[in-house]
């Protein structure tokens, strides 16, 4: 029952005992001369224990700061009232968050006579605000995520002796990795490192597995526990309450546990200060995460998983400094996917991207380690392999390509991939990475020019050779530019007895004020690698109808103009609209026009090539397949292509008279014109004997120098002119 005093008010003393917080009374030397209940209720410490003593001699522990401390003290001289905050020590060594708040009480002549302390319990608070202001320190400062955690157990472990902390990360494939665990031996991570998360691996992997908290209060028993308890045991580890740690997505991204010294469950304070732990390593291992996918999309080529230029080349700098500290060669292979386009074009990107993706696991199977292998772009790969000497790197270079050549499928293709090597050697080809890559890059070239599938040594003279072909790009940049380039023409005659002229076919050609005549074969595909085929085709176009106009203004017998554009040229969307306006400027009618593409380009599963071959087709311009039978056909694609001629590739014509595959081919390409109701013009046809087997054969239409070279505008006129009339 409470005391009251005479005129009925209750207790005083009474009704602070009751009060949460912990109110003490010192005397002017600070020292305690009464506390309430909730002193000891807050600190464990009874009026016995404390009377006497100053609070700063008994609260105060290991890691309380000591210039607070000092600073309390020195208030005693002021004589004002004060407010701070500090982390104590209850008389059981649990530590606490304090605010204190203590003021002076006065007698009648304006001494301090006694100090009322009022201590208010913020330890969770405080250890919420603490511990983010260090874990968001630590993450900005970019400290390692290990750092990072062992912090958060080490700050968990100071409020909470009773314990020991741990985080556990779970990697892509559901495996357990420790991460932080400063109060548990290096052979505990050891035992859990691997472990695949399961329901009955213990409360970390049973709360990776599951997503949801696990309290074990009895590992000893703990059917969970069975097969990984011993050494826990051994430590005098007897219980472990574990909660998962998950990222924004829900993922689980790891564990966070409490590990007891003897069989218990956690506490409301322990919940508490694991739900601001699971916050913090959530936001700690999101950012390292996030820092890894930054790193890999910085360093690593996102198709094949392979580094980047930016780290090759970070890579084969240190190892040419390697290299030369030890007096040893490094082999640079620069390694180019032949004819991959075609893939691209007649299969998509999809099997394209697969098929890259398969030569990049080929290639890093052959390495070792300390060798490199990166992707440089499109399906250009580089390998730089330290102490080879120039004959292992022909061998190595022979295992690769017979290990690239592996049939495989892409689409509805087995293909057996082809490539082109190119091989520099430090130091003897350059003596820093930028060097090595441009020499083996020129040398796989010259392995390209050669017909592909071989392997090619950097020489000196290739550079030139190189310096040269740059000098030719350059030229050729200017060459469209100032006009030197022209158009000749090579007619197409029917193959009956009056010959009848069909059309003629415009060819580009090159005649360079110093160098002379350069063949088609060198600079169309120097325009292609070089981003100026588009432009190339479009000004052969526009010329070719110009020229058609003029003829057909002067009244010259020329049926129809073909010309041949490339798969850039197919792939703008533009195109259509562009050879209607030539030929609405030029005068012409559509059937006046044909356009010659390659299978590839006809075959290609790109959306807008399709859609311009349908609005070409739609416009009343023919179209026709160009070298046919030399790329990758398919026959269910043919026969819904709207095209109206095929060509009939002149390395067939070439062997007609001496090779009966030759002849057996160009019999079935003939009777797949025949059946589709397609003409065919065979190209290259260049003496009597191949036009009377091509006749054998019923071949529609011919082409070559059998009937005429190609002739500048003002010769084919001349040429038209000296046949004889139709009738």
């Amino acid at each position: 029952m409470p005391s009251y005093v005479a005129d009925g008010e209750p207790d005083v003393s009474w009704v602070i005992d009751h009060s949460d917080n912990a109110i003490v009374v010192c005397d002017e030397a600070a020292r305690v001369t009464w506390i309430n209940q909730g002193f000891t209720r807050m600190f464990g410490y009874t009026p016995e224990d404390a009377l006497g003593r100053r609070p700063s001699d008994f609260l105060a522990g290991p890691h309380t700061d000591p210039e607070t401390v000092e600073w309390v003290r020195g208030q005693l001289h002021t004589q004002q009232g004060y407010r701070t905050e500090l982390l104590v020590y209850a008389k059981n060594g649990v530590p606490l968050w304090i605010s204190a708040v203590v003021n002076p009480v006065f007698d009648p002549e304006r001494n301090v006579r006694y100090l009322l302390g009022v201590y208010t319990d913020i330890t969770h608070s405080k250890l919420h605000e603490e511990m983010h202001r260090k874990v968001l320190s630590a993450i900005v400062r970019e400290q390692p995520l290990q750092e990072v955690l062992t912090l958060i157990c080490r700050e968990v472990e100071k409020v909470m002796p009773e314990a020991v902390a741990s985080v556990i990360g779970v990697d892509d494939y559901g495996r357990l990795r420790p991460l932080a665990s400063p109060s548990l031996p290096d052979q505990i991570a050891t035992l859990i490192d691997g472990e695949l998360a399961g329901p009955m691996v213990g409360a970390c992997g049973s709360a990776a597995w599951s997503g949801q908290p696990v309290e074990c209060r009895d590992i000893e028993r703990d059917p969970r526990w069975q097969s990984h308890n011993a050494p826990f045991l051994a430590l005098g580890i007897r219980a472990c309450w574990s909660s998962p740690v998950k990222g924004n997505d829900g993922r689980v991204l790891g564990t966070f546990a409490l590990y007891y010294w003897e069989n218990r469950a956690p506490d409301e304070f322990h919940l508490r200060v694991a739900d601001v732990c699971l916050h913090l390593c959530a936001l700690a291992m999101e950012r390292e995460r996030e820092r890894a996918r930054m790193h890999q999309l910085s360093f690593f080529d996102t198709l094949t998983g392979l580094p980047n230029r930016a780290l090759f080349n970070s890579k084969v700098e240190q190892m040419l400094l390697g290299a030369a500290r030890r007096d040893s060669q490094v082999a640079l292979l620069f390694v180019d996917i032949d004819r991959f386009k075609i893939v691209n074009d007649t299969q998509g990107h999809t099997a394209g991207d697969a098929l890259l993706r398969e030569l990049a696991k080929r290639l890093g199977s052959e390495l070792r380690d300390g060798d490199v292998v990166a992707r440089l772009a499109g399906d250009e790969f580089v390998l730089a392999i330290p102490d080879r000497t120039a004959e292992e790197a022909a061998n190595l270079a022979d295992r690769l390509m017979a290990r690239l050549s592996e049939p495989l499928s892409a689409g509805r293709m087995i293909l057996t991939p082809q490539a082109s090597v190119g091989v520099a050697m430090f130091p003897t080809d350059g003596w820093d990475v930028d060097s090595l890559v441009r020499h083996a890059d020129i040398a796989m070239y010259r392995a390209k020019s050669e017909g592909g599938g071989r392997i090619v040594f950097y020489s000196l003279e290739m550079n030139q050779a190189m310096q040269e072909r740059l000098a030719l790009e350059n030229a050729l940049r200017e060459a469209v530019r100032s006009g030197q380039l022209r158009l000749h023409y090579q007619p197409q005659v029917a193959l009956d007895d009056d010959a009848s002229l069909h059309g003629v076919e415009a060819l580009l050609r090159w005649r360079h004020p110093e160098i002379g005549e350069i063949s088609p074969a060198t600079f169309v595909p120097m325009a292609e690698e070089c981003g100026l085929i588009d432009e190339l085709g479009r000004w052969t176009l526009e010329e070719a109808c110009t020229q058609m106009a003029d003829w057909r203004r002067r009244g010259v017998p020329v049926p129809r103009v073909s010309v041949n554009l490339s798969a850039i040229n197919f792939e703008q969307q533009d195109l259509p609209t562009f050879i209607g306006n030539v030929l609405g400027k030029c005068g012409l009618s559509p059937d006046e026009l044909m356009v010659e593409v390659t299978e590839s380009v006809m075959l290609a599963q790109k959306p807008e090539v399709l859609a311009n071959i349908d609005a070409i087709h739609r416009m009343g311009v023919s179209l026709s397949i160009d070298d046919f039978g030399t790329g990758y056909s398919s026959l269910s694609h043919l026969h819904r292509l709207p095209i109206s001629e095929l060509k009939l590739d002149m390395s067939f014509v070439r062997d007609l008279e001496h090779s009966e595959s030759a002849r057996a081919l160009t019999t079935s390409i003939l009777r797949i014109g025949e059946s589709l109701s397609l003409k065919v013009v065979a190209e290259g046809v260049e003496n009597a004997a191949q036009r009377a087997v091509l006749a054998s054969l019923n071949c529609d239409l011919l082409q070559g120098y059998y009937v005429s070279r190609p002739l500048s505008p003002h010769s084919l006129e001349r040429w038209v002119s000296l046949q004889p009339p139709t009738e």
